[in-house]
């Protein structure tokens, strides 16, 4: 077992509030993970910390040997859908993910144009995303996040909004990207993605780690 992300003793405080408890686990590198909670469980705050974007109040996460907080601030080649995914509504989506290709100026027009054909979106990309329905948000949000080919990735709720179709496409896209090497860990409400997908799951309540399946 190769570990790539490990979390040990994770507390996060908000005022009176232990949004996470003392979590304490491990993700292997190449496999898809699953976190399944009802929402207020601490699923968001975890994902988050593993990103970088939320600070614990004590406790350590190590993305790849590396101590967040300590050696690095935010780890690098990891791809996220956290919560709703935020872009311009005045750009079209071609638009909005060239703009976020441009930061790191690793993505070519090509690239983005075959993201969006991944997802479903080639004849939307066009289209303001103001005028995108929640699901078509939701594959463009996935589109971003995969776009740079991160060799991790982090979804919240990621199948929210998409249709039998996009489900279907979504649960194709992840079995590929693992078979390509990354690792995935999903967090969701909903038990048939997380069964159908994930070979290892966990599960939080109250932001603690109730069942570990690892």
């Amino acid at each position: 077992m190769e570990e790539i992300i490990k979390i040990t003793n994770a507390v996060k405080v908000y005022k009176e509030t232990r949004a996470l408890d003392g979590i304490s686990v491990t993700f292997e590198k190449g496999k898809i993970h699953g976190i399944i909670g009802r929402n207020g469980s601490g699923k968001t705050v975890l994902l988050r910390s593993i990103c970088g974007l939320t600070k614990l109040t004590s406790g350590e996460i190590c993305v790849r040997n590396k101590i967040i907080g300590q050696d690095i601030d935010i780890p690098d080649r990891i791809g996220a859908i956290i919560e709703n995914p935020g872009f311009i509504p005045e750009l079209n989506g071609y638009e909005n993910l060239k703009y976020l290709a441009d930061i790191n100026g690793i993505v070519k027009k090509e690239k983005i144009l075959d993201i969006l054909k991944l997802v479903g979106l080639e004849n939307a990309g066009r289209k303001k995303v103001g005028k995108y329905s929640l699901g078509m948000k939701q594959r463009l949000g996935i589109a971003q996040a995969i776009m740079e080919e991160p060799d991790i990735l982090i979804l919240d709720e990621p199948t929210n909004g998409l249709d039998k179709d996009g489900v279907r496409g979504f649960r194709e896209l992840m079995m590929k990207l693992k078979s390509d090497g990354s690792t995935i860990i999903i967090a969701s409400h909903n038990a048939e993605d997380i069964n159908y997908l994930c070979e290892k799951t966990v599960e939080l309540d109250k932001g603690r780690l109730v069942e570990n399946e690892q």
